[in-house]
C-alpha cells in the first residue's frame, strides 16, 4: 500500500501542474476578467505558431540530438511514428462508425493520432524525477536523461504533428469549404439548364424533325475506344492536378517543421554544433536567445487551451459518441498497444533496458490530444468550438487516466 501511494503521488503531481496552468487560462478568458479575449487568443496563437514553438523545437533538437544519441535512441522516433499510425487507424474507424461530418474528420484524426508530446512530457518527466518516492534513482541523473528523452519526444512529435495533423486539418477544412461552394454552384447551374431546356422544348404535342442536311454519324468501334481512353486519361490527369493542388510544399513545412530541420542540422553537424552549443561556443548567444523564446511556448499554449475550454462550456453540436470514441482511443486502446509494443521491443532486444527510457516510450501512447490542435483550428477557422469541447473532456479526465497508467508503467518497468 505504501508503494502504491508513493507511485500515486509521483504520477499525479505533474498532471495537477498542467491542470492548474490551464485553469489560469480559463479564468483569464472569463467575460468578467476580459484579459484573454478572442482577439488576444488569436494573437497568442499566431505568436506561438510562428515564433515560440519553432524556437522550442529547434533549441531542444540542437541541444539533445547528436549522431551518438540517434544511434542509441533510434527506437524513440519510430515509437512516436507508431503512435500516429495506430491512432490514425483508430480515428478512421471512429469516423466510419460515428459518421462524423466532413469538416470534423481532420479534427478527429488529429485528436486520435497526436498526443501532447510537448509540454506534458517536459512537465511530467522532471516532476517525477524530483519526487522523493521516484522509482528512477538519482534525481539529477534521472532529470538529465529524462529531459533528453522529453526533448527528443517534443522534437520528433512536432515534426510528425506539423507534417501530418496540420495538413490533415487544412485539407479537411478546404474540402468542406469547397463542397459548400460546389453545392451552390451546382444548384445554380441546374436551375440555368432547366430554364434553357424549357425554352428550347417545342410546344406540347409537337415534335421537331431534324433538317435534311443533318445526319447522325456512327463512330467506328476503334474511335469509341479511343474516346473512352482519352476520357480515362483526362480523369487521371484531373485527379493528379487535384492532389498536387492540395499538397502544397510551402504549407507542408510549417514553422515548427522548419525549426526541427534547423535544430537537427545544428545537432548532427559537429562544426555547427561547436559554434552554437556549449558554454564556450562563440555564437552561443544565438542559441540562448532562441531558448528564451522557446520557453514561452509551453505557458502560451497552455493559456490558449485554458481560454478555449471556456468556449467548450458554452456547448456545441458535436455528438457524444465522437467524444467517447476519442476518449476510448487515447486513454484505453493506445496505452494497451504501447505496453505491447514496448514489451515486444524489449523482448527482442531492440531497446535499452533503462527503466526511465521504457517508461517514456509507454507514456508516449497515453497522453491527451495535442494542445496545438486548438492552434490549428483557430488558424483555419474550422472546428474551434468542437476542439474546445474535446479538450474540455480530455484534460480533466487526463488527471485520472495518466495517473493510473503512470502507476502501472512504473510498476512494469521497475
Amino acid at each position: 500500500m505504501k508503494k502504491f501511494l508513493s507511485l500515486l503521488i509521483a504520477a499525479s503531481m505533474p498532471i495537477l501542474k498542467v491542470i492548474l496552468m490551464t485553469a489560469v487560462g480559463s479564468i483569464l478568458a472569463l467575460d468578467r476578467i476580459g484579459i484573454l479575449t478572442e482577439d488576444a487568443t488569436k494573437h497568442f496563437t499566431n505568436v506561438s505558431f510562428y515564433l515560440f514553438s519553432p524556437a522550442l523545437v529547434m533549441t531542444s533538437l540542437a541541444r539533445t540530438v547528436t549522431l551518438k544519441t540517434m544511434a542509441t535512441l533510434w527506437f524513440l522516433p519510430l515509437n512516436i511514428a507508431l503512435t500516429f499510425i495506430i491512432g490514425s487507424a483508430f480515428g478512421w474507424v471512429l469516423i466510419k462508425i460515428t459518421r462524423a461530418p466532413r469538416h470534423l474528420k481532420g479534427l478527429i484524426l488529429g485528436c486520435c493520432a497526436s498526443g501532447n508530446l510537448g509540454n506534458m512530457m517536459l512537465i511530467i518527466i522532471p516532476a517525477i524525477c524530483k519526487e522523493k518516492n521516484s522509482p528512477f534513482g538519482n534525481p539529477d541523473a534521472c532529470n538529465s536523461y529524462g529531459m533528453t528523452y522529453a526533448s527528443l519526444s517534443l522534437a520528433f512529435g512536432s515534426i510528425c504533428f506539423w507534417s501530418y495533423v496540420y495538413n490533415i486539418v487544412r485539407i479537411s477544412s478546404k474540402t468542406s469549404a469547397s463542397d459548400n461552394t460546389n453545392e451552390d454552384i451546382e444548384t445554380s447551374r441546374t436551375a440555368e439548364i432547366e430554364a434553357k431546356m424549357s425554352e428550347d422544348m417545342p410546344p406540347h404535342g409537337l415534335t421537331r424533325s431534324p433538317p435534311d442536311d443533318e445526319h447522325v454519324e456512327v463512330l467506328p468501334s476503334d474511335a469509341s475506344e479511343q474516346r473512352a481512353k482519352g476520357s480515362f486519361l483526362f480523369q487521371c490527369k484531373k485527379c493528379l492536378k487535384m492532389i498536387t493542388g492540395r499538397i502544397n510544399l510551402k504549407l507542408l513545412f510549417a514553422p515548427s517543421t522548419i525549426g526541427a530541420i534547423i535544430g537537427f542540422c545544428i545537432g548532427v553537424v559537429p562544426q555547427i554544433r561547436k559554434l552554437l552549443i556549449g558554454e564556450t561556443a562563440p555564437l552561443r548567444v544565438i542559441q540562448d536567445s532562441a531558448s528564451l523564446y522557446g520557453e514561452g511556448a509551453i505557458p502560451t499554449i497552455t493559456l490558449v487551451v485554458g481560454g478555449n475550454l471556456i468556449k467548450g462550456l458554452k456547448g456545441t453540436d458535436i455528438r457524444a459518441p465522437v467524444i467517447i470514441g476519442i476518449l476510448t482511443v487515447r486513454y484505453i486502446l493506445l496505452p494497451v498497444f504501447g505496453i505491447l509494443i514496448v514489451k515486444g521491443a524489449t523482448h527482442f532486444g531492440l531497446i535499452d533496458a533503462d527503466p526511465l527510457y521504457r517508461f517514456v516510450l509507454m507514456l508516449q501512447f497515453t497522453l491527451p490530444p495535442a494542445m496545438n490542435i486548438g492552434t490549428i483550428t483557430q488558424l483555419f477557422g474550422v472546428g474551434e468550438t468542437e476542439s474546445s469541447v474535446i479538450m474540455l473532456w480530455h484534460y480533466p479526465l487526463a488527471s485520472i487516466s495518466l495517473t493510473l497508467w503512470c502507476i502501472l508503467f512504473m510498476w512494469l518497468v521497475t
